[in-house]
């Protein structure tokens, strides 16, 4: 049975494992070192300053997603469960709380892909992402 749960500092752990799995197979452009670095400020830095939900299937996380206000500030699902519809049930989610923004790799063209087809258009763009990296930054709004 699939579900969306809340998220809390137990799950951390679990939500790593599928950060580093989805990011290792999505985000090719991505250097050793950048991944080491983003995984090693998501526990500080990033986790507490967003809602996070998870898809649950049969008990198990498969993915999640972190909000702030308007924002989806990250999308994840397990690189083994992907195109299975777990990121559309989390997106629909997200919609539903009130989510209208999103910023995506310019190097992930099948996250942009996937937005787009749900409704998001191109808005900006920014040459680095937030921490300065040489990693282009598209906004998209719906």
């Amino acid at each position: 049975m699939q579900k969306i749960v809340k998220c809390n500092q137990n799950d951390y752990e679990t939500l790593i494992g599928i950060w580093e799995r989805s990011v290792r197979a999505t985000h090719k452009f991505l250097d050793e070192s950048s991944i080491y670095e983003i995984k090693e400020a998501l526990i500080p830095d990033y986790f507490p300053n967003v809602d996070i939900y998870a898809v649950s299937d049969n008990d198990l996380i498969v993915g999640f997603i972190g909000l702030r206000g308007d924002m989806i500030e990250m999308l994840f699902i397990d690189s083994d469960n992907r195109r299975q519809g777990y990121g559309s049930m989390l997106l629909e989610f997200a919609k539903q709380k009130g989510a209208t923004k999103v910023g995506v790799n310019e190097q992930n063209p099948l996250a942009l892909a996937f937005y787009q087809a749900k409704g998001f258009r191109v808005t900006g763009r920014n040459e680095t992402d937030d921490a300065g990296r040489p990693y282009p930054i598209l906004h998209l709004s719906l």
